[in-house]
């Protein structure tokens, strides 16, 4: 993981660095937030910002997005005086971080904001056949595309891939084509020169330049406009980009691999996708199959979330009990591995027996998952029954409160948890928390059980 710390380097900050790199982290270091920009502007990739919160955290997390840079920030900073810990949380900080530093939470913090600990957690035939081939094509610099739908993985397995290639030790950079504008997409993947464009103030270094020596990853392809498709087409035969506004061609040395939840074959049929673009991204194909189609790997999945998440949140880590397995192997898990990722953090922070039964492995809506051989309509019915029993009275918006609340309150106020859990994004729960402190309402606190007035 690529640490980047913005402050004056004092004892305990420096502390913590070396507490950072011992878990792996590669760091660097700025003393301003206005250096931060124009490090990560420059190319200078992070992974994570770890910042003293006497900068202005919300001044840097608005000039990086300006600049379209969206890399999370922690706070951190002596003598953790509260309001300042709260006040870093509004301006938007993950996390914060009290100095002197302590190694585990160093380490939790790392782990729970940047995730960059994603092992290929495998039982069943089929994915141990995927991966046989991943093994067998990850040391060339043959270019990957990796299908599948939507939460099985395919990140995953794309950074498994890069970890046993050649270029394992150089950057992995990757780009959702998906979650991009159209007209700033190109500016994000080639760069551009200062003034190219309005907003334009400065040279920005694009992926395929911060990616130099590494992995590229161009997540969701099958999103990319035509135009760009053609462009990209040019990048990849001949290694050669052009910056938005840049007057000379730049030479790059990546490896790319690319991710689609879409049949790439009927988008070319339809003529939304390129041909010999698809041609050359599929040199090799590697399909990761729902988790419907892989039973075998559902408990040991849920067995590594339930110790991750426990770990994660400082409660015990209790095994699933017989009932709550037959439950998780007969569920049809539509979002794939991401749902029942969410599923086990919820079970482990609602578990309150020695085990985690059934009754802790609920749905989003609450919602326990059904016994197998149990009807799909009878469930309904029953769950139906349920609501309008618990619910009378309330209004949508009295319900939706109530649910965010209890989620950060069993999440000990951490917002990056709660979120994952309710999946919604971290933005849009600062901003109900906000429209609720401003109503009055108590607000738990981060990193405790306390509350406060304000998200």
């Amino acid at each position: 993981m690529r640490l980047l710390v913005v402050g004056r380097l004092s004892g305990q900050l420096a502390a913590a660095v070396k507490m950072a790199m011992s878990q792996g982290a590669k760091v660097g270091h700025v003393e301003t937030c206005a250096q931060a920009t124009d490090a990560l502007r420059r190319g200078q990739g992070a992974d994570l910002l770890m910042v003293d919160y006497e900068l202005d955290i919300r001044a840097l997390i608005d000039a990086n997005e300006a600049e379209r840079i969206h890399v999370p920030v922690v706070a951190c900073g002596v003598g953790a005086d509260p309001d300042k810990a709260a006040d870093a949380i509004r301006a938007g900080a993950k996390e914060f971080i009290p100095l002197p530093p302590d190694a585990e939470l160093i380490a939790a913090v790392l782990a729970a904001v940047a995730d960059d600990e994603r092992p290929m957690v495998v039982n069943d035939p089929s994915m141990k056949a995927v991966i046989a081939l991943a093994d067998q094509v990850a040391a060339s610099e043959a270019s990957i595309l990796i299908t599948g739908e939507s939460g099985v993985g395919k990140e995953v397995m794309a950074r498994y891939v890069h970890q046993k290639s050649r270029r394992a030790s150089k950057p992995f950079i990757s780009v959702n084509c998906a979650a991009i504008p159209e007209n700033l997409l190109e500016s994000e993947l080639f760069g551009h020169e200062k003034g190219a464009f309005t907003g334009a103030v400065a040279r920005r270094i694009g992926k395929f330049e911060e990616a130099d020596g590494g992995t590229l990853l161009l997540d969701e392809i099958s999103e990319m406009d035509g135009r760009l498709q053609a462009k990209l087409l040019r990048a990849i035969q001949e290694r050669v980009i052009d910056r938005v506004g840049g007057q000379k061609p730049v030479k790059v040395n990546i490896r790319i691999l690319a991710t689609s939840n879409r049949d790439l074959a009927q988008a070319v049929r339809e003529g939304t996708f390129r041909e010999d673009l698809l041609y050359r991204l599929n040199v090799v194909n590697l399909r990761l199959p729902p988790l419907r189609e892989r039973p075998g790997d559902v408990a040991v999945m849920a067995a590594h979330f339930v110790k991750k998440y426990a770990a994660a949140n400082g409660v015990p880590e209790r095994p699933l009990s017989e009932e709550a397995q037959r439950r998780l192997r007969a569920h049809s898990w539509p979002g794939n591995v991401r749902e029942l990722e969410n599923a086990m953090h919820r079970a482990v922070l609602l578990a309150t027996g020695p085990e985690i039964d059934e009754t802790a492995v609920r749905m989003p809506d609450g919602q326990q998952l059904a016994a197998a051989g149990e009807s799909v309509a009878g469930r309904a019915a029953q769950a139906a029954d349920a609501v309008s029993r618990s619910f009378v009275g309330q209004t949508v918006a009295e319900m939706e409160q109530a649910l965010i609340l209890d989620t950060l309150t069993h999440c000990l106020g951490n917002r990056t948890h709660a979120a994952n859990i309710l999946g919604i994004s971290i933005r849009t729960l600062r901003n109900k928390l906000n429209e609720y402190a401003g109503a009055g309402v108590m607000i738990p606190a981060p990193q405790s059980g306390l509350s406060a007035s304000a998200a």
